[in-house]
C-alpha cells in the first residue's frame, strides 16, 4: 500500500524520520551534491520532483543521515502521530516571510509545512491521514481547493504529488463535488492527475450518480490523447448503462478492443445487467457466451445477474439451467442467487417449488434474511393466500428471526391488500413490542389499507399516531386519503385535504394532481380538471401522460370527443408525447360513437408519431367495424395484428363472432369459435352471448345445447344475458317447460330477471294459450318494479290477437296508450282487423284517431276514416 502510494506520487524512497536527539558530530560539508544532481541521468530525473530551493541550502548543514541514503534508501519510516522537525528558514516566496501574526493563518501555514515535510520524507500514509482530517474538519481550510492553492504557493515542486493525493482523499471521502472543483483547478494549471487518482475520482462521481459528468470527463480525457486503462473505460461503460444508453456502452467496449484494452469481467457484468434490466435477455446471454469464449472469468455477480434476468422475464427453466451451470463451473452461489430464484418462483406463483428451494438453501448453510422472507410474503400475496403469509410470519417469530422494517412493510401490505386490517394491527403491535421502530413506509401502508376498506376514521387516527411518533406525513400518506375521497365522489373533502397537506409542509405532487383530475373527470366536473392543469403549471409541476390520460378517458366516456381531441392537442403542445393508451381511448371513443373515419384518423396519427399500436388498439377498431357490419375489413385488421408480432386475444375473437352473429352467419361464427379454442384462448361469457343468439336464428337447437354444455365444462356461470338468450331460444322452439326451468334456475342463482326475461316468459305462456298465467307474469313484473314498456305491450297485444282475444288485446292497448306508448303498425293492424270483424267500429275508429293524431294514418281504411269523421 505504502509503496503503491509512493509510486503514485512519484517520490523518492523515504528517509528515516528527523530525530530530535542530539546529533553526532557534523561531517564536513558535501560540496559535491549540486554536481551529483546535475549529472543524474535524464531518465531518473524524470521520476523526481524538484525539491524546494532551500533544500540545497540545508544540505550545506546536512542532518546526520548521509545524502546518498536519502536518495537510495528503501527503508520505511515508522508511523508518527505528529510531525516533529527542526525549525528551518522558510523559502523566500513563503507568506511566513511577511511575518504572519494571525494565529489562524499561522496554523494554516503550519499544517501546509507539515504536509510538505511528510511528502519530502516520503511518509505518504501519515500525509494522507493528516490530509483527510484537514479536508473533513473544514475548520482551517474552507475547501480542498483552498488547501491546494495555499500548498501550491508554498511548495510548487511538490504540487503534482500533492494534487494526486488530495484528489484521491476527496474522492475516497465521498466529496465528489469538492473533487470536481479540485480537478478543474489542476486542469487550469495545464496538468493532469495520475491515472490512478483520476480513476478514484471517476468512481466517486459514479457512486454519487453523476453519470453525465463522468462521460464528459471521459470524452475530454480520451480526446486529449491521454491513454486510459480498463478501469476508466469500465466507469464510462457503467455510466452509459445507468443512463440507459446501452448502444453507446457497447460501442465503448468495442473501442476498448480497438485500442488493445481487453474488457474485463466488470465491463461484461455491467453490460449484462443493463441488458437484463431492459429485458433483452437473449442479448445478455449472447454477451455471457462471448465472455466465456474470450476466457473472461464469469463470477458470482455474472451468474446472479443472468439468473435474475431470466426470472424477471418469466423464463424459470433457463434460470435454473444457469444456476446448474454456475455450480458446474465451481462458482459458489450466495444468498443473492437463491433470493433471485425464489423471487422468480414467487412471481410465477410456484410456491411449492419455492418452498423446496428454501429447504435446499438452508441445507447448504445459507440463513434466510429479511429480504428472503419479504419475497415469500409477496409470493403468498400474489396467490391470495393470506393464511400462508401468517403461517410464515409465525414460523419466523418462532425461529427468533428479527423482522426489520422493510420485511414488516411487505407483510403488512399483504394483509392490507386483502382487507385484513385487524390482523395487520395485531402484527404491527407485536413487532413494536419486540423493538421494531415503525417507519413512514409502515404507517403509509396502514393508512392506505384503512382507506381501501373505507375506514376513513381509522386512517386519520393512524395519521395522528404517525405524527405523535415524530414522523412527518408525506405526499404518499395524504394521497391515500385524497384518493379515497375521490373514489367516493366527495371532491369537496378531497380538495380540503389538499389544503391540509400543504399546511403540514407536504405540497401536492404530480400524483396528487392526477388523483384530482381523475376524480373531477369521473364526476364530469371538467372545468375543475382544466383548473387543476392550470394550477399545476403555476406551481411548476409538469403534467404527464397519466394527467392527460385521466382527462381524455373521462371526456371520451362522457361522449365529449371534441374536448378530448383538444386535450390531446394541448398535451402535444406542452411536449408531452401521448402513449398507446391515450390513442386507444380516443379510437375506442370514436368507434363507440360510430365515427370510424375519425377513429382511423387517430390510428394513422399514432403510426406517424411512431407510437406502437397494441392489441387493444386493433380490438377497438375491429369492434367498431363489426358493429357497422364491415366484418371483412375487421378480419383484414386481424392479419395486421399477427404481422406486427402481436397475438389476437379473446376480445378480438368475441368482436368478430359478434359481428358475424349480427349478420346471421352462424357457420362463420362457429368457425371462429373453434379457431380460438385451437389457439388456446379460453372463451368467456361474451363469447357465448352472440353464439347462442346466432344459433337460435339458424334454428340449431342442438348447437344451443352444445354451447350450454361447453359453458358448464369451462366453469362459466351463466349471467342474465345468457339465461335470457337460452329462455328465448327454448321459447322459440316451443320447449316452454325448459324455458321456465331455466327461469327458476336463474332466480335460485340470485340473478334477478329483467324485462327481457319477462317478455320471453310471456311469449312462452302465449304459446301454451295460458292467458291467466300471462296476467300473473305481468303482475309479478310490476311487483318487481319493472314497468312494462312498448316492447312488452306489443307482445301482449299481439299474443291476445293471435288467440282471437281482441277484447283483452284492446285492454292492453288502452293501458299502453295511457302510459305514453304506441304499438307498432303490425300490432295495430291485427287489433283493428280483429275488432272490425267483431263489428266493434267505435273502438276501431278510436284507435285510428289516436294513431292519426300521432301522424300515423296511412294504414287506416276509408271505412275506418268515415267512422272517425262521424266521431
Amino acid at each position: 500500500m505504502l509503496n503503491h502510494s509512493r509510486a503514485v506520487l512519484g517520490l523518492f524512497p523515504p528517509p528515516p524520520p528527523l530525530l530530535l536527539e542530539a546529533p553526532p558530530p557534523k561531517p564536513p560539508p558535501l560540496r559535491i551534491v549540486p554536481l551529483l544532481l546535475l549529472v543524474l541521468p535524464v531518465k531518473m530525473a524524470n521520476r523526481f520532483h524538484l525539491l524546494p530551493s532551500n533544500a540545497l541550502r540545508n544540505l550545506r548543514n546536512p542532518p546526520s543521515v548521509p545524502f546518498c541514503k536519502f536518495l537510495c534508501s528503501d527503508s520505511v519510516p515508522p508511523k508518527l502521530d505528529h510531525v516533529e522537525v527542526e525549525p528551518r528558514p522558510d523559502p523566500p516566496h513563503s507568506t511566513t516571510a511577511n511575518k504572519i501574526t494571525n494565529p489562524q493563518d499561522q496554523e494554516r501555514h503550519e499544517q501546509v509545512r507539515k504536509l510538505r515535510i511528510l511528502l519530502q520524507q516520503g511518509r505518504t500514509e501519515t500525509a494522507q491521514n493528516l490530509l483527510k482530517s484537514l479536508v473533513l474538519s473544514k475548520s482551517q481550510f474552507s475547501s480542498p481547493s483552498d488547501l491546494f492553492s495555499l500548498f501550491s504557493l508554498s511548495s510548487p515542486p511538490l504540487k503534482a504529488p500533492f494534487s494526486n493525493m488530495l484528489l484521491s482523499v476527496c474522492a475516497e471521502s465521498k466529496l465528489p463535488n469538492e473533487a470536481m472543483d479540485l480537478y478543474m483547478l489542476i486542469k487550469k494549471d495545464g496538468a493532469f492527475p495520475a491515472l490512478s487518482s483520476f480513476n478514484v475520482f471517476l468512481e466517486s462521481l459514479v457512486s454519487s450518480g453523476q453519470y453525465r459528468e463522468v462521460l464528459d470527463l471521459f470524452s475530454e480525457v480520451v480526446d486529449s490523447g491521454i491513454r486510459v486503462d480498463k478501469f476508466t473505460y469500465g466507469k464510462a461503460v457503467q455510466s452509459n448503462v445507468k443512463l440507459g444508453d446501452l448502444k453507446r456502452a457497447m460501442e465503448l467496449m468495442n473501442c476498448m478492443r480497438r485500442r488493445g484494452i481487453r474488457p474485463n469481467g466488470f465491463v461484461y457484468n455491467v453490460l449484462i445487467a443493463g441488458l437484463c434490466r431492459e429485458k433483452r435477455i437473449e442479448d445478455a446471454r449472447k454477451l455471457f457466451d462471448e465472455m466465456t469464449e474470450r476466457r473472461v472469468v464469469a463470477n458470482c455477480v455474472t451468474y446472479n445477474t443472468l439468473i435474475d434476468g431470466y426470472c424477471k422475464v418469466g423464463n424459470l427453466e433457463e434460470a435454473v439451467n444457469v444456476h446448474e451451470r454456475m455450480r458446474a463451473e465451481n462458482v459458489e452461489p450466495n444468498l443473492v442467487t437463491y433470493n433471485s430464484l425464489l423471487s422468480g418462483l414467487c412471481r410465477a406463483q410456484k410456491m411449492e417449488k419455492a418452498k423446496k428451494l428454501l429447504e435446499e438453501m438452508e441445507g447448504r448453510g445459507f440463513v434466510p434474511d429479511g429480504f428472503t422472507y419479504s419475497i415469500l410474503f409477496d409470493g403468498h400475496s400474489r396467490c391470495g393466500n393470506v393464511d400462508a403469509s401468517l403461517a410464515l410470519y409465525e414460523e419466523v417469530v418462532e425461529k427468533g428471526v428479527q423482522i426489520n422494517d422493510y420485511t414488516c412493510s411487505i407483510l403488512l401490505n399483504v394483509l392490507c391488500k386483502e382487507g385484513k386490517m385487524d390482523k395487520a394491527e395485531e402484527v404491527l403491535r407485536k413487532l413494536i413490542e419486540k423493538g421494531l421502530v415503525p417507519t413512514e413506509v409502515i404507517y403509509n401502508t396502514m393508512v392506505n389499507g384503512y382507506c381501501r376498506i373505507g375506514e376513513i376514521e381509522k386512517a386519520l387516527s393512524t395519521l395522528e399516531q404517525m405524527e405523535v411518533r415524530g414522523l412527518k406525513p408525506s405526499c404518499i400518506t395524504f394521497n391515500s386519503l385524497i384518493n379515497k375521497f375521490s373514489e367516493l365522489g366527495n371532491m369537496v373533502e378531497a380538495a380540503e385535504w389538499v389544503k391540509k397537506m400543504a399546511e403540514k409542509g407536504a405540497p401536492p405532487n404530480l400524483q396528487t394532481y392526477n388523483i384530482l383530475i381523475d376524480g373531477y373527470g369521473r364526476s364530469c366536473q371538467f372545468e375543475s380538471c382544466f383548473l387543476i392543469l392550470e394550477e399545476m403549471e403555476n406551481n411548476g409541476v409538469k403534467p404527464n401522460v397519466v394527467s392527460y390520460g385521466s382527462l381524455v378517458n373521462c371526456l371520451c366516456k362522457d361522449g365529449r370527443l371534441l374536448e378530448a381531441e383538444i386535450t390531446l392537442r394541448d398535451m402535444l403542445g406542452r411536449g408531452v408525447q401521448p402513449n398507446a393508451q391515450i390513442y386507444n381511448m380516443l379510437i375506442d371513443g370514436h368507434c363507440t360513437a360510430g365515427k370510424l373515419k375519425d377513429a382511423f384518423r387517430f390510428f394513422d396519427e399514432m403510426l406517424k408519431n411512431e407510437t406502437v399500436p397494441t392489441v387493444v388498439t386493433y380490438n377497438a377498431l375491429i369492434h367498431g367495424l363489426c358493429k357497422k357490419g364491415r366484418v371483412a375489413e375487421a378480419e383484414e385488421l386481424v392479419l395486421q395484428i399477427t404481422s406486427k408480432g402481436l397475438r389476437p386475444d379473446v376480445i378480438t375473437y368475441n368482436s368478430l363472432i359478434s359481428g358475424y352473429s349480427d349478420t346471421g352467419n352462424a357457420q362463420k361464427a362457429m368457425e371462429l369459435y373453434e379457431n380460438m379454442k385451437e389457439e388456446g384462448i379460453k372463451p368467456t361469457l361474451n363469447t357465448f352471448h352472440p353464439l347462442i343468439s346466432v344459433c337460435n336464428k339458424g334454428g340449431g337447437m342442438v348447437l344451443i345445447e352444445r354451447m350450454a354444455l361447453e359453458m358448464s365444462q369451462l366453469n362459466l356461470t351463466p349471467d342474465r344475458l345468457v339465461y335470457n338468450e337460452l329462455i328465448h331460444c327454448y321459447t322459440e322452439h316451443g320447449d316452454v317447460q325448459r324455458a321456465f326451468a331455466l327461469y327458476h334456475e336463474m332466480v335460485d342463482c340470485g340473478i334477478q330477471p329483467d324485462k327481457m326475461t319477462y317478455n320471453n316468459l310471456i311469449a312462452a305462456r302465449f304459446k301454451e294459450g295460458k292467458l291467466q298465467e300471462v296476467k300473473d307474469l305481468v303482475d309479478d313484473m310490476k311487483a318487481r318494479g319493472l314497468v312494462p314498456k312498448a316492447d312488452t305491450y306489443s307482445i301482449l297485444i299481439k299474443g291476445h290477437c293471435n288467440l282471437n282475444d281482441f277484447n283483452r288485446a284492446y285492454v292492453w292497448y288502452r293501458e299502453m296508450v295511457e302510459n305514453g306508448y304506441l304499438p307498432d303498425i303490425s300490432s295495430c293492424n291485427e287489433l283493428v282487423s280483429g275488432l272490425r270483424k267483431q263489428g266493434r267500429l267505435q273502438e276501431t275508429g278510436l284507435i285510428c284517431s289516436e294513431m292519426s293524431s300521432k301522424g300515423i294514418d296511412d294504414w287506416c281504411t276509408d271505412e275506418d276514416l268515415s267512422v272517425v269523421a262521424k266521431m
